[in-house]
């Protein structure tokens, strides 16, 4: 690792522990009032727990686009795939409804709440895959996923709250697989948003607090069956109609 690659990952992570946690332990009391929330203020807080992460891999992004191309964007490859993906939970959210402490109905709830986590997931998917994994592309596939999920499971500090061992273990496992599949969905796509999907749906079925809480068992099972079964679908899609256009361009060229 060069001076300047680790000067850039120092950079994104510090910025991104620091400034991620001041809001995920509230330690500007901003949750302590008590008072419900109204939609909008739910979908400005939402992410601030992983504001840090975003600014982070900005500056870090900007710092290495001046050495080399980013290998990831926004959408990769398909707009489109990438927006038809990022609607799929939002809309069965909507439909099915999340009960909520905040007097919101249900169904604007779940919209509402699944924009807020996509956000939330958009936020850290720009830094562990949009920066983190692109700086890291030179390195073997396993050193970058054990780098990428111990930082990620050190950066949520979960052993200050819950220090069992076993429930540690079982998280920094949960981190470094999340590592190796959602960087072979960005890898694929060349999508932040793609990554970002699978992000969302994890966080809704284990650990958004309210999210996870105000959806019913079947309904949960529901959400995640038709989520991953569609989204599977589109990368399957995706991936052919990205080989027909390569092979286009290589006809293309060869009659050249």
């Amino acid at each position: 690792m060069t001076k300047k690659v680790f000067f850039r990952i120092s950079i994104f992570y510090l910025i991104g522990i620091t400034l991620s946690n001041v809001f995920r332990f509230d330690l500007l009391s901003l949750n302590e009032s008590g008072e419900k929330q109204s939609v909008i203020e739910l979908l400005i807080t939402s992410p601030l727990g992983a504001i840090g992460l975003l600014i982070g891999a900005l500056i870090s992004m900007y710092l290495l686009r001046k050495e080399r191309k980013l290998k990831y964007s926004l959408f990769g490859t398909s707009t489109k795939w990438s927006i038809v993906m990022m609607t799929i939970p939002i809309v069965l959210l909507g439909i099915f409804g999340v009960q909520n402490t905040n007097d919101v109905n249900e169904h604007l709830f779940g919209i509402v709440g699944g924009i807020g986590t996509l956000i939330y997931c958009f936020c850290e998917e720009i830094g562990w895959r949009g920066y983190l994994q692109d700086e890291l592309k030179s390195t073997k596939e396993w050193q970058r996923v054990l780098v990428i999920g111990f930082l990620w499971y050190f950066w949520h500090l979960s052993f200050i709250s819950n220090q069992n061992f076993i429930d540690n273990i079982q998280f920094l496992g949960w981190m470094i697989f999340g590592s190796w599949g959602l960087g072979k969905v960005i890898d694929s796509t060349k999508s932040i948003i793609a990554a970002t999907c699978f992000h969302v749906i994890i966080n809704i079925m284990m650990f958004n607090g309210e999210m996870t809480n105000g959806i019913d068992g079947s309904s949960k099972r529901l959400i995640l069956g038709i989520s991953i079964f569609l989204w599977v679908l589109i990368l399957i899609i995706w991936g052919k109609q990205e080989k027909t256009i390569a092979n286009r361009i290589d006809n293309s060229t060869s009659k050249h």
